[in-house]
């Protein structure tokens, strides 16, 4: 503690993220020179208040790297507000997929029951829930009505969702989706099953109980001799439910992280049962192919830097009404420079995410005995 804090010059390219003291409780922020890739400050809040003054004190800042965090954009905008804000590519690529998942799950109803015309049953809505479901009852359902009651008459009174989540003390994301929610139905998300480490290799499975190979531990020796991370318990417990399928069923119809992630990968990285599901996925549902155009837009736009064309790009998907990406869409007006900038120029984040890192290693290096100071101390030092 004793040692002097290192010196340095103000970095024209300013890189801002947040890392975690206590996961979900207390978080502290990063800056760092995305030139010389060295942290050059840690604050121990990420708030705005800190950022901007920091910045204050040293003026020079020409460009902020950061991620669309509306704290640090506030931050900036007060602190240095000649400086270029510039969105990171990857969360905005994190927030595509995220919101083509829930286009995905809006449409589960076409994959798992898809129609000769392709389109949806008639008795669908547009969140993928049939009309004739009973309304959801029981403790959860009545805080959700509750909530989605209070949330709404505080809208009608001229409320922001900003001061009610503050008022309220919730996550902004929770009373946006209380206020995005025309009926509290509607906020009810349902159960998902867990991911596990056999999802990628369950077809293959299939494909090989169907070909006649139902011996437990010959399909675990071929998986194991393809470097897969799984369990015998795992291939077991598959080909006990495979045995239990009547002979002749239809085969069963992809989850949507599934269809997700054949939307949201790169075409090269898809095998050609992933391709040939993905492409029978599209001819049974015209919004998900429409979602898919929509996917590879965006990709072209970031991957060639075409950061002026995004307001068009905007216009089509909200034209498309299209759950999940017509909000993503609309939610990038809010930052538009910034995330034209990051579709357009060169700088992004990942130097900060290194670091980031690195301050990890140092966290458990102290094994939670450090207070920020001390913490901020190590990491200045290396």
């Amino acid at each position: 503690m004793a040692l002097p804090d290192p010196r340095f010059s103000t970095p024209r390219v300013l890189g801002v993220d947040d890392f975690a003291i206590r996961r979900g409780q207390t978080y502290s922020t990063v800056l760092t020179s995305i030139e010389d890739h060295r942290v050059v400050d840690v604050l121990p809040t990420r708030e705005a208040g800190p950022l901007a003054a920091w910045l204050i004190r040293h003026p020079g800042v020409e460009i902020i790297c950061r991620d669309r965090a509306g704290a640090y954009a506030e931050g900036a905008r007060r602190g240095a507000p000649d400086a270029l804000q510039v969105a990171d590519r990857f969360h905005l690529w994190q927030g595509l997929g995220r919101a083509v998942e829930t286009c995905v799950a809006a449409h589960r109803d076409c994959l798992r029951n898809p129609s000769p015309s392709g389109m949806l049953p008639k008795a669908t809505l547009g969140s993928g829930r049939p009309q004739d479901d009973a309304e959801p009852v029981g403790r959860r359902a009545e805080r959700k009505k509750a909530a989605h009651a209070l949330v709404h008459d505080l809208l009608a009174q001229g409320h922001s969702r900003r001061a009610i989540a503050r008022h309220l003390g919730w996550g902004l994301n929770t009373v946006l989706r209380y206020a995005n929610a025309a009926r509290w139905q509607d906020t009810i998300r349902e159960n998902r099953p867990r991911p596990s480490r056999l999802d990628p290799y369950k077809l293959y499975l299939e494909r090989r109980f169907a070909q006649g190979c139902t011996s437990v531990i010959h399909l675990h020796n071929e998986l194991v001799a393809d470097n897969a991370p799984v369990t015998y318990q795992m291939v077991l417990a598959h080909i006990a439910t495979l045995r239990g399928t009547p002979a002749g069923a239809p085969p069963r119809p992809p989850t949507v992280r599934q269809v997700t992630g054949w939307l949201t990968r790169h075409p090269t990285t898809l095998t050609e049962e992933d391709r040939a599901g993905l492409k029978e996925d599209l001819a049974r549902c015209p919004e998900l192919d429409t979602a898919a155009e929509h996917v590879r837009d965006f990709d072209e736009i970031l991957t060639d830097r075409l950061g002026s064309t995004l307001p068009t790009w905007i216009d089509a998907v909200d034209a498309s009404q299209l759950p999940g990406l017509t909000g993503f869409a609309l939610h990038l007006l809010r930052d538009l420079d910034a995330v034209t900038a990051g579709l357009t120029l060169n700088w992004s984040s990942g130097s900060i995410e290194g670091a980031v890192n690195r301050i990890k290693k140092i966290k458990r290096q102290l094994y939670g005995r450090a207070g920020f100071e001390l913490l901020r101390k190590m990491i200045l030092l290396q």
